[in-house]
């Protein structure tokens, strides 16, 4: 009886690992035969999403390319064209992530749920964009400047021409070549100067003559040199005028109304012819002087 159960006891710690040996075989075999399926499926829906990004990006230029077109012959103003181009840009692009999910099985109605409430967070969170955003929409509406106009804004007293008014910011191009970024809230809250709004400018210079120069002399010459500048407003009114009797001179002044886009090269021009003309006719242009004397007191003996 006991060598039976001896043989018993060998014959079982001999085909025990043999059994438990081919469960896990078969059960590994198993596991892999479910596990390529759903691989295939995985590496199916990402071929189909990287497609669908693909093809999506190129519907979205186009749309924007034919809308631009579209509000373009509308008449819209560049500045609201590129404004309304960001906006759409950015909806078509949330639109194309929701098709790209819906590849890979997640609801779309759960995900603009979650968008939602996640909105209400980051609107909270991000107070300053918001305010920028609505800035922009201001600035389209109200329309203190628009693309092309040169500004000044006086709180940091950045200048340049409008490049784009975007969603949150506006880019200025200065006359040296520099970008600058300024948010749309600060323009929107803040004063500023349109310096090209208007079709016309008008330049004012001041030039000082000696109190013994001719003044009806220079008068005439500073008229003389208004009349001889090409890119003057020829319908508007010349004045040359005395605006000051200083310390050390006597302090004319010019006006002389141009086209904006002339400004600055008729300023210079006129500076300059302004200084040759009374070089040339003797008239005196006055700097800051001190006269010191000297008086010599003999001691007294």
């Amino acid at each position: 009886m006991t060598e039976d159960l001896n043989l018993s006891d060998i014959e079982e710690s001999i085909t025990a690992p043999i059994e438990v040996k081919k469960i896990s075989i078969d059960g590994i075999r198993d596991w892999f035969s479910e596990l390529v399926p759903d691989v295939w499926n995985v590496l199916v829906k990402a071929c189909i999403a990287v497609v669908v990004l693909l093809v999506g990006m190129k519907v979205i230029a186009v749309i924007r390319k034919i809308v631009r077109k579209s509000l373009e012959k509308a008449g819209l103003e560049k500045g609201v064209v590129q404004f309304l181009d960001s906006v759409l840009r950015i909806v078509l692009y949330i639109v194309l992530l929701l098709l790209i999910l819906n590849q890979f099985g997640v609801q779309t109605t759960s995900i603009v749920a979650v968008l939602g409430s996640a909105g209400l967070a980051a609107g909270l969170a991000l107070q300053g964009s918001l305010a920028n955003f609505a800035g922009g929409v201001l600035i389209l509406v109200l329309k203190p400047f628009k693309v092309g106009d040169y500004i000044i804004e006086d709180t940091h007293k950045n200048e340049g021409e409008v490049v784009e008014i975007s969603i949150i910011y506006t880019r200025l191009k200065t006359v040296d070549n520099k970008i600058i970024v300024v948010p749309n809230g600060t323009l929107a809250n803040s004063s500023m100067t349109n310096v090209t709004h208007q079709e016309k400018r008008r330049v004012d210079l001041q030039v000082g003559i000696s109190y013994g120069a001719d003044l009806k002399k220079a008068k005439a010459v500073l008229h003389e040199v208004l009349q001889n500048e090409k890119k003057r407003c020829a319908k508007e009114e010349m004045q040359v005028f005395v605006s000051e009797l200083a310390d050390s001179s006597v302090q004319l002044g010019v006006r002389v109304w141009v086209r904006s886009e002339d400004y600055w090269e008729v300023k210079w021009r006129l500076t300059e012819n302004i200084k040759l003309a009374l070089d040339e006719n003797e008239i005196e242009i006055p700097y800051p002087q001190m006269e010191v004397s000297v008086k010599n007191v003999s001691p007294k003996s």
